[in-house]
C-alpha cells in the first residue's frame, strides 16, 4: 500500500517546493529513521544469522514498533527530499495504517508464540508513540556485536534515495 505514494513521489512534479531546506530536512529525517532501524536490528537480529528471541531491549524498551517507525520516516523523508511537501502528511498517513494492519497480525502472532512474556510486554510498551524506560530484566550481553551485521543488513535502504536523486537531475 506504500509503494504507489514513493512511486508518486518519485514522478509527480505538481507543486514542488525548490529550496534546499526541505532536501535537508527530508536528509535528516531519513538518516534517523535509517539509524532507528540500524540500532533496531543490532537488537532484533532479524535477516541476521543469530537466534531469535523476544526482543525487548534497545529501542524496543521505549516502543513495539521502532522498524515500522523508522521505516515511515525514510519514507516521509523521500518525500521531501522530492520536493513534495505536500504529499509528506499522506505518506505518513498511509504508513499509519499499512503497519496497523500488519501489526494486528504480528501481535496475534508473536501472543501465540511468546505468551505471557509478550502480553506482558504488550501492557507495558506503547505501539507507536515512545514511552519512558521500562524495566526490562532481559538483558543483551553485547549488542555492539551486532552493529557491521546491522550496517550490512539495512544499506540496502540508501537505495530508495537513488531515484529523488535521479528525479532532481532528470527534471
Amino acid at each position: 500500500m506504500v509503494a504507489p505514494i514513493y512511486i508518486l513521489a518519485l514522478f509527480c512534479t505538481f507543486s514542488e517546493t525548490e529550496t534546499w531546506e526541505v532536501k535537508v530536512l527530508g536528509l535528516m529525517i531519513f538518516l534517523v529513521g535509517l539509524f532507528l532501524r540500524v540500532w533496531s536490528q543490532m537488537h532484533l537480529h532479524y535477516r541476521l544469522k543469530a537466534p531469535r528471541k523476544l526482543t525487548i531491549t534497545g529501542p524496543y524498551v521505549y516502543v513495539r514498533n521502532p522498524i515500522y517507525i523508522g521505516n515511515t520516516m525514510i519514507l516521509a523523508g523521500t518525500t521531501l527530499i522530492s520536493e513534495l511537501v505536500w504529499l509528506t502528511p499522506i505518506m505518513i498517513i498511509v504508513c499509519i495504517v499499512t503497519y496497523s494492519l500488519v501489526i494486528r497480525y504480528e501481535e496475534s502472532h508473536l501472543t501465540d508464540k511468546y505468551g505471557k512474556p509478550y502480553i506482558d510486554y504488550l501492557k507495558n510498551v506503547p505501539r507507536w508513540l515512545p514511552t519512558t524506560l521500562w524495566n526490562s530484566t532481559s538483558h543483551e550481553h553485547n549488542p555492539w556485536e551486532f552493529f557491521w551485521p546491522s550496517i550490512r543488513a539495512e544499506a540496502y535502504i540508501l537505495l530508495l534515495l537513488i531515484l529523488p536523486i535521479i528525479k532532481e537531475l532528470y527534471y
